[in-house]
């Protein structure tokens, strides 16, 4: 089948159907500069779409790198009661291990028995909040040892958690690395929990758990 050539008047231009009539030039400039505008118009809304679709997909990138927990922490995880009751067959005096409320866990949990210095049991506890409580157990130590333990400072008040009653050191005004501690004894043990970002109330959870842990 033969196409259908477009009509054209006796000069020979295409005959313009909705016209009736070959366009003039200056409704040729026209339709060709609408067509132009269209043209970018279409292109400046792709280009939109693309830049929005792209910026979405950064956004999700960084919900998943920073959202989801990260390995790291998973990595970091100790099992503070496993390593305590490991270290009883070290030392006949009870260490802290306290069960602590969903959501807190250990980044650390040693024993160290210099021969020179007092003995002590470590803990680092994280809070659901990701702030820092350390614990420090100290064995038969004496006020040298916990002097050096609160860096110095001077008690501010006590408070009692668990049956236990805690003498408190907030110097948070001051800054350093002992912006708060809380410090008690139980039998031949001293216990500090320090740290500088942990609330009261975190504080007061582990010093409660302590108590009853250890009484």
């Amino acid at each position: 089948m033969s196409r259908r050539l477009p009509a054209t008047d006796d000069q020979g231009r295409p005959i313009v159907a909705e016209l009736g009539r070959p366009e003039t030039p200056e409704e040729l400039a026209d339709r060709r500069a609408e067509s132009s505008r269209r043209h970018r118009a279409n292109q400046t809304l792709l280009n939109l779409l693309l830049a929005i679709g792209a910026s979405l997909a950064i956004v999700a990138v960084l919900v998943l790198v920073v959202v989801r927990p990260g390995p790291s922490d998973d990595a970091n995880r100790v099992d503070y009661r496993h390593t305590a009751a490991q270290a009883h067959a070290v030392v006949s005096t009870p260490l802290a291990a306290p069960e602590l409320p969903a959501g807190w866990w250990a980044n650390r949990a040693e024993l160290s028995r210099p021969s020179d210095q007092v003995a002590s049991w470590q803990i680092g506890f994280i809070s659901p909040a990701s702030r820092y409580v350390g614990l420090v157990q100290g064995i038969d130590a004496d006020p040298t040892w916990v002097a050096d333990q609160v860096a110095k400072l001077q008690p501010t008040g006590s408070h009692r958690y668990g049956g236990l009653t805690w003498r408190v050191y907030d110097h948070r005004d001051a800054g350093g690395d002992v912006a708060y501690a809380l410090v008690t004894t139980s039998g031949r043990s001293t216990i500090v929990l320090a740290g500088s970002t942990a609330t009261d109330a975190e504080f007061a959870t582990v010093a409660t758990a302590i108590g009853r842990d250890l009484t």
